[in-house]
């Protein structure tokens, strides 16, 4: 097991759902502040939001998930994880989709959706669409619903397949 692989699990098994709603979520824990730390840009099926691709879509850094992991499926295959985040720092929520090596070693190119669904206004917010990719970790825009009823948002579309594929988190109000 290679180094990143070992503080990839452990960030696994430090990062809970915690219990708290969607505008006050807890901030992450000094477990979850190193692990992240440990593997830096890299992403993680956890959610790091130190990883270059959080950077690059202004996840602040502080981002804890909140509510459930819910899961794509393929058939009865997983492939791909969904998952809210939540930054007390900058009271903002972002959706969060990590694509599992099983499915990415296929080596099939998809289209994305992630975002915050926000039931009040019954709209994804900072949703991120991107097309044609073969990308492992996606993070939604910043969402400024921290006051809302809200859920992680997912959806893979992969060219072939009859339908698009989507998940949700729990409501977190």
């Amino acid at each position: 097991m290679t180094m990143a692989a070992a503080v990839s699990g452990a960030a696994l098994s430090l990062l809970g759902t915690g219990v708290a709603s969607a505008g006050t979520g807890p901030a992450a824990t000094p477990e979850q502040r190193a692990a992240n730390q440990a593997v830096g840009a890299a992403g993680t099926e956890a959610g790091n939001p130190l990883s270059a691709v959080a950077t690059a879509a202004g996840v602040c850094s502080d981002a804890a998930q909140i509510g459930t992991t819910e899961y794509i499926y393929r058939g009865t295959e997983k492939i791909a994880s969904v998952k809210q985040f939540y930054s007390a720092k900058c009271d903002e929520n972002y959706g969060y989709v990590w694509a599992w090596k099983s499915f990415l070693d296929k080596k099939i190119n998809f289209d994305l959706t992630v975002g915050v669904w926000a039931y009040e206004r019954n709209a994804l917010v900072g949703r991120k669409d991107v097309f044609g990719t073969h990308s492992q970790e996606f993070w939604g825009n910043a969402a400024k619903t921290a006051d809302e009823c809200t859920s992680g948002d997912g959806t893979m579309s992969i060219p072939g397949d009859p339908q698009p594929l989507h998940t949700r988190t729990s409501k977190r109000c």
